[in-house]
């Protein structure tokens, strides 16, 4: 007959020790993630504009050349233009805008393709190749807006008094349509290279029908209600309104802009974060 050893203790015996499961911690990865975004914006800088002569010279001239030629070249066939009586101020306030759009949405769509070798360490995720490239072009092409536009604005026979909110809301627009519309262009050219070729080819008459060259107003109705789908118009005629103080434009619709590029970049974020690994791995 078995004897019950009074002495012995009745609680559970504890379980042994677990390491403890590792956890996320979101300050370490946000520290982290932007160490990366910052090399990644360093290392564009040395390959982008480090590596030509000039640097970042060119990256001013590129616009300032466009400028010139095409108020050189209005100038000969009109005798002013459609706001104002300067044609590079004229010409500056919708190309400066646009070409920051258009700077943004080629240099987002081709992070990932550009930093490819970098994205196989574990430590460097897609978004930051994004978020690297956004943040390096958008304070080039911001610098060049403030350098082109100041200069315009100094040796002006003209007094023209800026009214920044609208430049400010134009420019973030541009910003915020050039990551929604180059994240998308990301995502099909990775999948899809031919994209790249048929999107060149279709963005072409793209500075025709931005209202650049003329503005919303001298165009027919019917002309009008075409272009009037096309955000950059909306974004170039805002801009202006800065520019130009008696310029009133009623067909801009800034939610319309912000509507595009948050479809677009959604759409681009979401199928990016199911295929990125096919497209880092594509041959």
């Amino acid at each position: 007959m078995s004897s019950i050893d009074p002495t012995a203790s009745t609680e559970p015996v504890p379980p042994a020790l677990e390491p403890p499961k590792a956890r996320f911690d979101l300050h370490k990865r946000s520290f982290a993630s932007s160490r990366v975004i910052l090399a990644l914006v360093l290392r564009e800088m040395s390959s982008t504009y480090g590596r030509s002569p000039g640097g970042y010279i060119w990256a001013i001239l590129e616009p300032v050349g466009m400028i010139l030629i095409l108020s050189v070249g209005f100038s000969l066939l009109m005798r002013t233009p459609s706001l104002g009586n300067s044609f590079l101020l004229f010409y500056a306030s919708g190309y400066l805008v646009f070409s920051h759009y258009k700077l943004l949405e080629k240099s987002v769509s081709k992070s990932i393709l550009y930093s490819r070798r970098l994205l196989l360490y574990p430590a460097v995720t897609w978004f930051d190749a994004i978020i690297a490239r956004l943040v390096l072009n958008f304070l080039t092409s911001l610098m060049n807006i403030i350098i082109i536009l100041g200069g315009i604005l100094v040796f002006s026979e003209n007094v023209v008094v800026l009214d920044y909110p609208p430049i400010v809301a134009a420019i973030m627009l541009a910003t915020f349509l050039g990551l929604g519309v180059g994240t998308l262009n990301c995502l099909l050219s990775g999948l899809f290279p031919i994209w790249s070729t048929v999107w060149k080819i279709a963005m072409r008459p793209l500075m025709i029908g931005s209202a650049i060259l003329y503005i919303y107003e001298d165009l027919p109705q019917a002309a009008g209600n075409v272009i009037w789908w096309n955000p950059l118009v909306h974004i170039t005629g805002l801009f202006r309104t800065g520019v130009f103080p008696t310029y009133n434009p009623q067909y801009i619709s800034e939610a319309y802009v912000f509507g595009v590029a948050a479809v677009t970049f959604a759409f681009g974020m979401l199928f990016l974060s199911a295929y990125h690994s096919d497209i880092i791995n594509r041959e």
